[in-house]
């Protein structure tokens, strides 16, 4: 028996040997429930080989005493305490902050309580902790602070009203008081009374004090009189005598130099946006009154009157003492001017009206949205600009009030003759309507726009935009954001027709990029989405008459300038942009769908491949359909178009009309052609009309041509693949280009081609695929079939099988949860036979002792009976 017990323990796993109940179990097996298997399988370790049910109940039922007898006690009880203290239970706070919080909330309960009932709805006015309501309720005592000789006595009266006022021999009787004493006042009338003369005593003692002040100036005054007179200076010989100073060293120089030095000023507050756009609107305004006040003919009245006398000591820095308003008196067509009063009074009146209108309207732009980026750079460069034009107005008006001293010049204006003091006047008013206003409204539509800047020249049509924009800063007023954003749609329209028209205003284009720019940094969003519409536009158009003709024309110089003045506001060098990517896409598709059929075509393709390699030259982009379109631009000056090595794609064809563009009629001309640039008003008409011009003009759009050319070389001579896509380019430029009547520039230009292309591409297998499939070697791997894990119930897809899987998952958790359910019932079922059974047994001892308590008073009752018979 002994022998079975040690074979049994030894076959029991590693968690029955390590749980409380080994002994036990050890020595009984019958508690041990083992597990049989029908097969055993090699390298499979099996959990659950042998189980313990004994020791599985009691910890399940140990488990449901800590939690489900513990809920069942606690069913239908209301004595919990919940701590409800403010962060109790939040440990990101510390002890310091929780008790602070807890006390402002507690401070704020106790005087929301307080202010429940309390209909008055003002703030309590304090002073020092001291309601102001109270304090004007009492007197004021005088303190032992106070600036009175009296320091720490009271006066009869404050204690007449404060202590009953001394009846008896406390108080003084006058012949007055008899006939007051059958009136008695009241309490408010004694506090008053005494109020008013604390308050006469209060300022009679200043006065007492202010006037001991200036008699001690005076007297300080007076000494310093005849402190002078009373100094004893010793003659200098024997002063020497006296004493001999010693001489300072180097230290106390530099320290008596640094304490004599000069001390840094502070500098002045640097203002905000909203303030000097504010500032420069005011000046703005002040300038246009100014000049309307000249044209009307009011400014040399103004002038006239204003005329002070100058001190030869004035320092003319505008301060004024005191105003001298006096009224100058005139003499004018021979009668004296009495009536400048009258005149000067109207004309207040008309000022008064005018600047309340100006503040009215201030004061309504000052509440304002302060969106976008503020444009100080384009201010600053205009102010320049407007002061001189203002301090060349000022120095105009006030050039006669520099010499008021100067009699002679008085009497030359009093004997001019009124005729030429009336064209003195018309000039002044003619000059001012020349000149440009300083304030403009800003335009609702591209209309207005073109009726504002037309007939101006270029740098006059830049003030212009510069003031509006100024006047109307987004800052300023609500609704001149909006307005801004028009503006700057309304400017590339106006652009694009100074483009476009004969010949094309290219000075004021590029005069009016500085204003473009600025917009677009104040709107960025705004400006996206204008150049986003002209782009999607022009390429629909482009689209359209391609679906109509076949072939569409160059793109004209409005859009050129348009994709140019797009390059210098978005970044080019963006994987992706809204703006740019969409000016990507339409340069592409103007290269390879936009027909060459004329010299102005040239043109605007090369522009177009100028753009498109700015766009390229900081990320290094790969752009193939420059490439192809510089390729067929070289072809068109290729005479022979026969047996070519290379491939001329859409819009070039191989041969057939067009196709001899760039052929020189004349190869003799060569000699006689300089560089020079092309203009961009050549893309819109070519001058040239000799064919001498024309073969001119067609060696320069070569040699741009081949500086393009050149310049991509440069750019991809990186990459892994730029030999092969150079290899076209080289054939040309090798074998068919006839460079030999070129002049010498191009003939340079066609060497450093050809050198900075290699002669043989690299050689790389090209990747194609094979014809057949290879076989694949057989295996000797096993072929793995999923077994599921509830049987041979299989679906047929796996949307099945995975339904069928979880299906079975679901049954096999209901079961369990059942199987809980049921144990818990009879748990509780179990408790709660056990609460009654306790409680009935309780019951039976009670009643037991009960019973047995009455039988001995019973027996205790019958023996004092029979005590009582005997």
């Amino acid at each position: 028996m002994m022998r079975k017990q040690q074979t049994f323990s030894r076959g029991l796993s590693d968690k029955v040997r390590k749980s409380k109940a080994a002994p036990e179990i050890q020595k009984n097996p019958f508690e041990v429930k083992i597990n049989r298997k029908k097969f055993d399988v090699l390298g499979r370790k099996s959990k659950h080989d042998v189980g313990l049910p004994g020791v599985s109940r009691s910890r399940a039922i140990q488990k449901r005493k800590e939690t489900l007898l513990k809920e069942f006690r606690l069913k239908d009880k209301n004595n919990k305490f919940i701590d409800r203290r403010f962060g109790e239970y939040d440990s990101k706070l510390t002890p310091e902050e929780k008790i602070l919080q807890r006390f402002t909330l507690e401070r704020q309960r106790t005087q929301d309580r307080k202010d429940l009932y309390n209909l008055n709805e003002e703030e309590e006015l304090t002073h020092y902790g001291q309601s102001l309501a109270e304090m004007e309720k009492m007197t004021d005592v005088i303190d032992s602070d106070s600036d009175s000789e009296e320091k720490g006595l009271l006066s009869a009266e404050l204690t007449a009203t404060h202590f009953g006022g001394g009846g008896g021999l406390l108080r003084k009787k006058s012949a007055g008081d008899d006939e007051e004493e059958h009136k008695p006042r009241s309490r408010q009338e004694l506090i008053e009374e005494l109020i008013i003369k604390s308050k006469q005593e209060k300022r009679e003692r200043q006065t007492q004090k202010e006037e001991a002040q200036e008699l001690t100036e005076k007297l300080d005054q007076d000494w310093r009189s005849i402190q002078n007179l009373l100094a004893h200076k010793t003659p200098k010989a024997e002063r020497k005598d006296e004493t001999d100073k010693p001489k300072l060293d180097q230290y106390d120089m530099m320290v008596r130099e640094l304490g004599f030095e000069m001390k840094a000023q502070p500098s002045e507050k640097l203002k905000s946006a909203e303030e000097l756009a504010r500032e420069e609107r005011h000046r703005l305004q002040t300038l246009e009154a100014d000049r309307l006040k000249r044209m009307m003919g009011d400014a040399e009245e103004e002038a006239g009157q204003t005329n002070t006398h100058i001190s030869a000591d004035d320092m003319n820095d505008g301060f004024m003492l005191d105003g001298d308003d006096r009224k100058t008196l005139a003499y004018k067509d021979g009668k004296w001017n009495i009536e400048g009063e009258e005149e000067e009074k109207e004309e207040e009146d008309g000022d008064d009206e005018g600047g309340e209108e100006d503040e009215d309207e201030e004061g309504g732009e000052e509440e304002e949205e302060d969106d976008g980026d503020d444009a100080e750079g384009q201010e600053e460069e205009e102010e320049d600009e407007d002061d001189e034009g203002h301090c060349d107005l000022q120095s105009d008006e006030g050039s006669e009030d520099e010499d008021g001293q100067s009699t002679e010049e008085e009497q030359v204006c009093a004997e001019e003759p009124p005729a030429v003091i009336e064209e003195q006047k018309k000039a002044v008013q003619e000059a001012a309507r020349a000149e440009l206003p300083y304030t403009f409204p800003a335009p609702e539509s591209y209309s207005d726009l073109k009726q504002l800047l037309q007939d101006h020249e270029s740098e006059q049509q830049c003030v212009i935009l510069d003031r509006t924009l100024k006047c109307h800063h987004p800052s300023l007023a609500a609704g001149n954001k909006a307005k801004l954003q028009k503006l700057f749609g309304f400017l590339l329209e106006y652009v694009g027709d100074l483009a476009t028209q004969n010949p094309p205003d290219l000075k004021t284009v590029s005069a009016l990029i500085p204003q473009i720019c600025g917009l677009c940094q104040m709107f960025p969003e705004a400006a996206c989405k204008a150049v986003q519409t002209l782009l999607s536009d022009s390429g629909h158009s482009m689209e359209e008459t391609l679906e109509v003709k076949g072939r569409a024309p160059m793109p004209d110089l409005d859009m050129l300038v348009l994709l140019k003045i797009a390059a210098l506001l978005f970044p080019s060098s963006d994987f992706r942009h809204p703006v740019m990517t969409p000016a990507f896409l339409y340069i592409s598709q103007a290269l390879t769908r936009c027909a060459v059929v004329s010299l102005e075509d040239v043109c605007k393709g090369l522009i177009l491949c100028c753009l498109a390699l700015d766009f390229v030259s900081l990320s290094q982009r790969i752009f193939p359909e420059l490439l192809n379109f510089l390729l067929g631009l070289l072809h068109l000056s290729v005479s022979d178009k026969h047996n070519t090595g290379y491939t001329v794609v859409s819009p070039f064809r191989r041969q057939g009309k067009n196709c001899d563009l760039l052929v020189l009629k004349d190869p003799s001309v060569s000699h006689s052609w300089n560089r020079k640039p092309i203009s961009l008003q050549t893309a819109h008409r070519v001058t040239a009309q000799s064919p001498v011009e024309r073969d001119h003009f067609r060696l320069s759009l070569i040699d741009s041509c081949l500086d393009l050319v050149k310049r991509c070389t440069s750019l991809y001579k990186d990459l892994p693949s730029y030999a092969h896509i150079f290899h076209p380019i080289r054939a040309l430029l090798l074998k068919h280009l006839p460079v030999e009547g070129y002049p010498a520039p191009l003939q340079d230009l066609h060497r450093e081609i050809l050198d900075a292309i290699p002669e043989k591409p690299s050689q790389h297998a090209p990747l194609v695929f094979k014809k057949k499939k290879p076989i694949p070697l057989k295996l000797f791997t096993p072929k793995i079939v999923q077994i599921l894990d509830y049987g041979k119930k299989r679906g047929n897809t796996k949307e099945e099988k995975e339904r069928e899987r979880l299906k079975h998952k679901y049954k096999r958790e209901f079961k369990g949860a059942l199987r809980e359910i049921r144990k818990d019932t009879r748990f509780l079922a179990h408790e709660k036979l056990n609460d009654v059974m306790s409680r009935d047994a309780e019951r039976k001892r009670k009643v037991k002792e009960l019973y047995g308590s009455l039988a001995t008073q019973e027996g205790e009752w019958k023996a004092l009976k029979r005590k009582n018979r005997k």
